[in-house]
């Protein structure tokens, strides 16, 4: 039983990652957005695991997506150089934070941005 659920958490690994590249993609972001609930509700993570996981899991996606994005000609240097900045900076206080905060507030928070989100879209078109 032990070997079919090892392989069926493989299979569900793969398709999350997969669903989450699309994602990322076709969007140009928002895969750790599906990438924390995945991992959360699928694959059973802990939410600053899921969280963590998340950040890592968007590297090389967000790599493979800018190289796509740069051969298309989708790429101006003054907005990722001012931009850069405060993404690193950013990061770096929301690493720190997560490490301190209770699973629950980033859990809130996070719901909170992803509906922010979604209605900041909607509206938007």
């Amino acid at each position: 039983m032990e070997k079919k659920q090892k392989a069926a958490r493989g299979i569900l690994t793969v398709a999350a990652g997969a669903a989450i590249g699309l994602t990322s993609g076709l969007f140009g972001g928002g895969g750790g957005m599906l990438c924390v609930p995945l991992l959360e509700r699928v694959l059973k993570e802990e939410t600053k695991v899921a969280h963590a996981t998340a950040i890592l899991v968007i590297l090389p996606i967000t790599a493979a997506s800018a190289v796509m994005y740069i051969i298309n000609g989708f790429f101006e240097l003054t907005p990722v150089l001012s931009a850069g900045a405060g993404v690193v900076a950013g990061g770096v206080c929301g690493a720190l934070l997560l490490k301190k905060l209770p699973a629950k507030l980033v859990a809130f928070i996070f719901s909170l941005l992803m509906i922010a989100a979604g209605v900041v879209m909607v509206l938007r078109k």
